[in-house]
């Protein structure tokens, strides 16, 4: 789904109480993070909530990232699966230029969410961004 895509749905949804529910939906379908990933190394700081986030790299050409996560809070497990559905299956170099803060600002999120969920979504997006420009990336 790309960001356009997600902007639609959303403005479709109207009301904030059925953009929530539509989060929380989009985290109840997260596939489930593998027991032994739990771990300190995958954790995101900056985050109120526990987040978990780790990623796969598939073969290409072209190389793409696969991202796979969890959090104990339902929102944030949404936010997870939002960030996914923007970046996950993608080249480390478009992952890089996805303008998320952008996105997240025009689903009107800046606005709907806590500064301590906002801070951690920027946290999540950061660790993503940290994994795409892993310099092992540019020899392929």
């Amino acid at each position: 789904m790309d960001a356009d895509e997600l902007i639609e749905t959303f403005e479709f949804l109207g009301d904030w109480e059925e953009r929530y529910r539509y989060l929380i939906e989009l985290g109840r379908e997260l596939p489930p993070l593998a027991p032994e990933a739990h771990v300190d190394a995958n954790k995101v700081r900056g985050c109120m909530s526990q987040v978990w986030l780790t990623h796969t790299v598939q073969p290409g050409p072209p190389v793409t990232l696969e991202f796979q996560g969890d959090s104990d809070a339902h929102i944030v497990k949404g936010l997870i699966a939002l960030l996914f559905k923007l970046l996950s299956g993608k080249t480390p170099q478009q992952i890089l230029e996805t303008d998320v803060n952008g996105v997240f600002e025009r689903l009107g999120l800046e606005s709907h969410i806590s500064m301590n969920r906002r801070n951690g979504f920027y946290a999540m997006v950061e660790r993503i961004r940290h994994m795409a420009a892993d310099p092992a990336f540019a020899a392929r």
